[in-house]
């Protein structure tokens, strides 16, 4: 956000420095909303617990919420150790790693150094804010994963995957556009996240359902078995808690309180949820001849996903094409993946990889700005696809070949609650 303050407002004739304290109400007012939309992501933790413990079955609610609950203190705590510091490393010459250790050092020894000054990202908010903010787009990567490989994967091999992702794999991938590295001197575009968030937790989920394998007794003969979800009226819930936190995802993404730009965020994002919606609706009828509410919901999610790498540069008649377009695809995907045999609880591949390819690539057709190219587009898709997946990958085989990544067939076939916690999701106790 540039300096906006006319060149009359210097000082008073009292000698009041108007300049300051108009440059100190500006600084609090962005940093307020700032720190609304770094709550309004946190809370969309609680729609990730409540889609994924919706459509997963009734035996695993516990094991779910615990997963959803453990994420975010581990990707906020992980971040805070490392991963802040990976991804905003101030390169001296766009690269592809970095550590800013003086920020490390501050951070942890020296707060008082840190820089609360309208100085600060051109008075957009303060560094703490810069923080926590971050911390939660980070927490939310690991998430993803979550919902791809629940009611089969190893607590502890989930928790120490998200340790590595989100401390390490994530923030350096998105030092590359985020924190000016090799990618943004590259012209890659990236506003809220389609790829550097979405895309990323969709490659670390796909590595996940590759090796932990499908659950039993979900494809048999050829035939895929539905698994009937626990709580409808959970997963809607979830939903719509993430639309919520879209509003702070993408409208604090701004990075700052600025009123036009903010308010045509929020449009086009909720446009392209809407379309997503609608997308996945007609899709899915066309389909499975049946009115799916998963596939509306998933839509949703997916028109979100899809809008978020271009929010702030894609005009509103486009957000409807991109989230309808998002809203088809992830019906699509979720069907190509049955065919593969590669089982996704939730639809996170299809929602957040798939939609996330799609949304960052929707920049280089759609964008008002000219200097942004699907080839670009594609380059980054690409290397950061590469990345991930591959870091993934080899953390989950690393895993698998150490402690193990899947549950035993006894605890999968009664239940994870019962065997790993102790107690059931559901449970109905009747006075005798």
């Amino acid at each position: 956000m540039k300096n906006i303050l006319p060149p009359l407002l210097q000082v008073s004739s009292s000698g009041v420095d108007y300049a300051d304290a108009i440059a100190q109400n500006l600084l609090t007012t962005n940093n307020v909303w700032m720190m609304l939309a770094t709550a309004l992501v946190f809370i969309m933790h609680l729609g990730f617990a409540g889609v994924e413990a919706g459509f997963g079955q009734a035996k695993n609610t516990v094991n779910i919420l615990f997963k959803n609950t453990v994420t975010p203190i581990i990707g906020i705590l992980s971040y805070g150790l490392l991963g802040f510091f990976l991804m905003y490393p101030g390169f001296d010459v766009p690269g592809w790693f970095g550590f800013d250790s003086a920020g490390w050092s501050m951070f942890w020894f020296s707060p008082a150094s840190a820089d609360v000054s309208t100085e600060y990202a051109d008075a957009g908010y303060t560094y703490w804010t810069d923080f926590l903010f971050q911390a939660m787009f980070a927490a939310t990567a690991a998430t993803i994963v979550s919902g791809a490989i629940a009611e089969r994967v190893k607590l502890w091999a989930y928790l120490i995957f998200t340790v590595i992702f989100v401390g390490m794999v994530y923030p350096i991938i998105g030092s590359w556009k985020w924190g000016g590295g090799a990618l943004d001197a590259m012209g890659f575009y990236d506003f809220a996240g389609s790829t550097l968030v979405h895309s990323v937790g969709g490659w670390g989920a796909l590595a996940g359902v590759i090796m932990v394998g499908p659950r039993i007794g979900k494809y048999v003969n050829g035939k895929t078995i539905e698994k009937p979800g626990s709580s409808v009226p959970l997963a809607v819930i979830g939903v719509f808690l993430l639309w919520l936190g879209w509003f702070g995802f993408n409208g604090g993404s701004v990075l700052s309180a600025d009123p036009g730009l903010v308010s045509f965020v929020l449009v086009t994002t909720s446009l392209a949820a809407c379309a997503g919606g609608l997308g996945g609706f007609f899709a899915a009828y066309i389909a499975f001849k049946r009115l799916d509410l998963g596939m509306v919901l998933n839509g949703i999610l997916a028109g979100l996903v899809g809008i978020t790498a271009g929010a702030d540069v894609i005009n509103p008649i486009y957000a409807l094409l991109i989230g309808f377009i998002a809203g088809i695809l992830v019906v699509l995907s979720a069907i190509l993946l049955d065919k593969l045999k590669l089982d996704d609880v939730v639809g996170a591949v299809s929602v957040h990889l798939t939609c996330g390819i799609w949304g960052t690539l929707a920049v280089g057709i759609f964008s008002n700005n000219p200097e942004h190219t699907v080839l670009t587009q594609l380059i980054g898709i690409l290397i950061c696809g590469v990345v991930a997946f591959f870091s993934a990958l080899a953390i989950f085989f690393v895993l698998k070949k150490t402690i193990g990544i899947r549950v035993s067939e006894e605890h999968e076939i009664s239940g994870l609650d019962s065997h790993e916690h102790g107690i059931r999701g559901y449970t109905i106790v009747y006075d005798e």
